[in-house]
């Protein structure tokens, strides 16, 4: 059951839910509205060295968005 982001085209508003297979619907935790639409979303997963595919500068200053395999590429 993975977890997607959408957003609400009535009010805006940006939301992650949680979908299960009979889940057809998906409606805006603060309007109510149907009108939503799934977001497009980054992949992170945890390195020794920090977060990497979020696209994010790591905290600890790395560049976590660098796909690259030689982090001195990267100049974060």
């Amino acid at each position: 059951m993975p977890i997607y982001e959408y957003v609400c085209k009535s009010c805006g508003e940006e939301f992650e839910q949680l979908v299960f297979s009979s889940d057809k619907v998906i409606k805006c935790r603060k309007c109510g509205s149907t009108d939503t639409v799934k977001k497009m979303s980054m992949f992170a997963m945890k390195t020794g060295s920090g977060f990497r595919g979020t696209g994010k500068k790591a905290a600890s200053g790395g560049c976590a968005g660098c796909t690259s395999t030689n982090c001195s590429s990267c100049g974060g």
